[in-house]
């Protein structure tokens, strides 16, 4: 590396050739989006689902589309028309197989000559409408599923098929919209909710934040840059050599065929508040030089020996932060881990050999002004120093009520996850989401299985009874908001079988009429209902929507199911199991403590044994690990007391700040060690380092701060509070550095002695 800076240009020349070459690939980077992604691997009830739906169709392959009508009432005929018309197009839609609507049900309806299928809505025909209305509202399965209490809205459930690409996805997101549109339905008239769509709308807007971040951190790192050297020149070759980076990150994503997950948008701002990091202590230690014309070589080679080991050993542990997300279960994080260490560790590499290439072509007058920014950062961290030498004890009490505070705070982190709390604001999709949570059963499902155990079968007399006090159960729980069993099939023909007389919607008491109902069952069943039973007849489904009520409320609830479960139903007929892709995600709140638990350990020790190869002394190690762990217990103390939820994307924050943070330790340590050898007491050491890093400390810190407070322009409340925390969260690491780290070492080692 050393004798490539005799070739600067050449090296700028061949660097920025990549980096074209490199944003040439990232234009195919692609980003998506899947549920599947926040799944736990290996999880029992995960294998278990997956076993259910080779039996059953899916619980998440739907679109709903709520359509209202103007006039606050659904029941007239210019609507309902326009309703089917919309469902008879949908029909021929590709990826679609199947489209239901009030507008197109039939219902069996009893005649002399026997049972015939008959509309459920006779559209075309005014007065039995208002009939028709009658028999809808006295219909459970219709209420919330089809039709709104309001009756000023109709739904459309459109089933498709299984595991639709993104291009897909998309394509049929369009054509859906571009088919309300031509049938006069505007924007306010219609609300959609379903897979599909929330990965359609959430990677496009994706796509946006990646890069509204991107260019308002470049912005504010170049700003910040400028007003700290005083020189635009200066400013920009920091931003070519960062800019650079994260487009050869992009750019090898893309040729690696990795995609961008929804936490992409933390990538730009990584990669360019990191990067200045490197660049920083870089340029700084550069520039506190003398240089001339002559010895700028030198200079350069000096600086890079002495900066570069502590800089790589700080791109890798940040890089190993990151890496120990590997140990998360879920898929999303993992991905996130790899790229973003993969990420530090080209910013690295890049920084350190075009950044000095870029220095040697200029003067120091053309790249430096001493500026009022620079001298007050200097004098902050004497402030620090000063307060440090002078006021120990007070320093100590005051962070010892902090951490006393912090370890309180830490206690009230809960993990209840609700999913608008994780939905982007005041875009489309959302207020759709919180239309049907309002006006219809909303997105959650929960889904129960039911098997029947040899030698009965689900239609069995005893066994439908049994089923139908699990439904009942279910319906008893005010956050389940629908139910739709197969008894729900059974009261339906029983109450039509009886005049459509509604005391009638129940069970029959005698296995004599219910008998009677179990042809007309398998002919209904077959035609009009989703795949409520398997082939055999040896399981079934209860398929529920729940109020987004909260992981911890929903846990709660199905432990209650769970025991009245045990108490209500013979296990040796039936066997009753929660299921479903809700279940799965609900239990992301169980993995992510653990994982947070194993990564940060793991963080530690890898990140120790790479502090060991500048602190060769073990009570060095510990003293530069106390300074470290505050931050961490800061962190989720804000957790706690602004009462966030700790989900899958949240639980990052803590390999990022714990990666991120021991940086600026390594920095302070490695001069530290440095001014020690050369003989120096321990208090002139500290002395010195303040001198020589303090700046640089604070400067990559404001950098990091308000880096990563651009994700406040963010949509997506995940982020939001990912770069809130992490901002605050290393203002808390800074001070630990320049105020706790010196007294530690201090009272460790002796203010005079000469060694460590």
């Amino acid at each position: 590396m050393l004798r490539l800076l005799k070739y600067p240009k050449l090296i700028v020349i061949v660097v920025l050739l990549l980096t074209c070459a490199a944003g040439y690939l990232a234009t195919n980077l692609k980003i998506s989006f899947t549920f599947e992604q926040f799944f736990p691997e290996k999880d029992e009830d995960l294998e278990f689902y997956k076993n259910f739906i080779k039996e059953f169709e899916k619980d998440d392959n739907f679109i709903l589309i709520a359509l209202k009508d103007k006039s606050g009432d659904v029941f007239n005929s210019k609507f309902l028309n326009k309703v089917n018309t919309v469902c008879d197009s949908l029909l021929n839609f590709k990826n679609v197989r199947k489209v239901q609507s009030l507008t197109n049900f039939k219902t069996p309806y009893k005649t002399p000559f026997g049972y015939t299928l008959i509309p459920t809505l006779h559209i075309n025909d005014e007065e039995k409408i208002i009939e028709d209305k009658l028999k809808i509202e006295n219909d459970e399965k219709y209420i919330g599923n089809f039709i709104n209490d309001k009756k000023d809205a109709l739904t459309i459930l459109i089933k498709t098929e299984d595991e639709l690409s993104m291009n897909q996805n998309d394509s049929l997101i369009f054509s859906l919209k571009a088919l309300l549109k031509n049938q006069s339905f505007n924007e306010d008239d219609y609300h959609i909710l379903g897979k599909s769509f929330f990965q359609t709308e959430l990677v496009r807007l994706q796509k946006k934040e990646v890069l509204i971040s991107t260019l308002i951190s470049a912005l504010l790192v170049f700003i910040i840059l400028y007003l700290i050297y005083g020189k635009l020149l200066t400013a920009g070759i920091a931003m070519i050599g960062i800019g650079s980076s994260l487009v050869l990150f992009m750019g090898l994503l893309s040729a690696l065929g990795r995609e961008l997950s929804v936490m992409a948008a933390l990538y730009p701002v990584l990669i360019l508040i990191v990067g200045s990091s490197d660049v920083i202590h870089l340029i700084s230690k550069y520039l506190d030089n003398d240089i001339n014309t002559d010895n700028k070589l030198s200079v350069m080679m000096t600086v890079l020996k002495e900066v570069g080991m502590a800089t790589l050993l700080t791109s890798a542990t940040t890089a190993v932060g990151f890496a120990t997300l590997l140990t998360s279960q879920l898929k999303v994080i993992k991905d996130f881990g790899i790229n973003a260490a993969l990420g530090v560790m080209i910013a690295y590499v890049v920084i350190m050999v075009l950044i000095p290439c870029l220095l040697l072509i200029f003067t120091k007058e053309q790249l430096y002004k001493k500026s009022f920014t620079g001298e007050s950062i200097n004098n902050f961290a004497q402030r620090a120093y000063n307060i440090g030498f002078h006021k120990p004890k007070i320093v100590l009490s005051v962070i010892a009520i902090l951490v006393s505070l912090c370890l309180i705070g830490v206690t009230k982190i809960t993990t209840d996850y609700k999913l608008i709390e994780n939905l982007p604001k005041d875009v489309k999709v959302t207020d759709d989401f919180l239309y049907f949570e309002k006006e219809f059963s909303g997105f959650r499902p929960f889904e129960v299985a039911v098997i029947a155990k040899p030698p009965y079968k689900i239609d069995d007399f005893e066994v439908i009874k049994m089923i139908n006090r699990i439904d009942l159960k279910l319906k008893s729980y005010e956050a389940i908001k629908s139910t739709i069993a197969i008894t729900t099939i059974f009261k339906s023909l029983n109450m039509i079988e009886n005049g459509n007389n509604k005391k009638y919607y129940v069970i029959p008491d005698s296995m004599y009429d219910y008998t009677k109902l179990q042809p007309l069952f398998k002919k209904v069943n077959k035609n009009e209902f989703n795949i409520l039973i398997n082939n055999d007849y040896t399981a079934t489904r209860i398929s529920c929507r729940i109020g987004d009520i909260g992981a911890d409320k929903i846990k709660v609830l199905n432990q209650d199911f769970e025991k009245w479960i045990s108490k209500n139903i013979d296990p040796n007929k039936l066997e009753v199991k929660r299921t479903g892709t809700s279940l799965i995600l609900d239990k992301n709140g169980d993995y992510i403590t653990s994982s947070i638990f194993k990564g940060l350990l793991l963080s530690i020790i890898l990140i120790s044994m790479l502090m060991a190869l500048i602190v060769k002394n073990w009570k060095m190690l510990i003293v530069s690990l106390i300074p470290n762990i505050i931050p961490l217990l800061f962190a989720g103390a804000l957790l706690g007391y602004f009462n966030i939820e700790l989900e899958a994307g949240i639980s990052i924050i803590f390999a990022v700040i714990f990666g991120i943070a021991v940086d600026d330790t390594i920095h302070f340590i490695a001069r530290y060690n440095q001014c020690m050898q050369s003989g120096l007491s321990v208090e002139e050491s500290i002395a010195q380092t303040f001198k020589d890093t303090g700046k640089a400390l604070v400067i990559t810190t404001i950098i990091l701060f308000f880096g990563f407070l651009v994700m406040l322009f963010s949509n997506n409340p995940a982020s939001v509070t990912i770069g809130v925390l992490i901002a605050f969260t290393l203002i808390s690491a800074l001070l630990c550095d320049l105020y706790l780290l010196p007294i530690l070492i201090r009272n460790v080692f002796g203010k005079n002695q000469s060694k460590i």
